[in-house]
């Protein structure tokens, strides 16, 4: 009987040892696609690309946006605050840069991403600051569902 108890033990513990090994290895691939948002974030934005960059913003009136005091609600909103500013095509969105990114996983269905930005575009001087962001799983993959922007 110790012996079936022994087994079923090693059994038990290789099975736990195996779901944890497995659970390490979904945080690291979802850590990857993660920072993969930030990448194509960086490579739309630096093509000029604006539609491109938006979409990694989860397309609804839900999706909100904090930056200097301003509050905008909705993924248009947001589409059209960054064409006013920045122009939304070619070389006037300049070259964006993320980095000292941080990424923490809220669960298996959302994540929080910290970082600093730094904003370079010709003939001005150049911007940077703080970012938090807040992504959610859907099935077309991680989206961004808040963005709190500081300089």
């Amino acid at each position: 009987m110790s012996r079936a108890l022994a087994s079923l033990t090693a059994i038990g513990l290789l099975l736990f040892t195996t779901g944890v090994l497995v659970s390490q290895d979904s945080g690291s691939d979802a850590e990857k696609e993660l920072r993969q948002v930030l990448s194509d974030q960086q490579e739309a934005w630096n093509q000029g690309d604006l539609n491109l960059f938006m979409e990694t913003y989860w397309k609804s009136s839900k999706m909100s946006y904090f930056s200097g005091g301003t509050v905008i609600e909705g993924w248009h909103g947001l589409k059209e605050r960054y064409e006013r500013r920045y122009g939304g095509t070619g070389e006037s969105l300049g070259r964006v840069t993320f980095s000292e990114i941080k990424v923490e996983k809220l669960g298996t269905e959302h994540a929080l991403i910290k970082g600093k930005w730094s904003l370079i575009r010709e003939g001005e001087d150049p911007l940077g600051g703080l970012f938090s962001l807040v992504l959610r799983r859907f099935e077309e993959g991680w989206k961004i569902i808040h963005d709190h922007t500081s300089s």
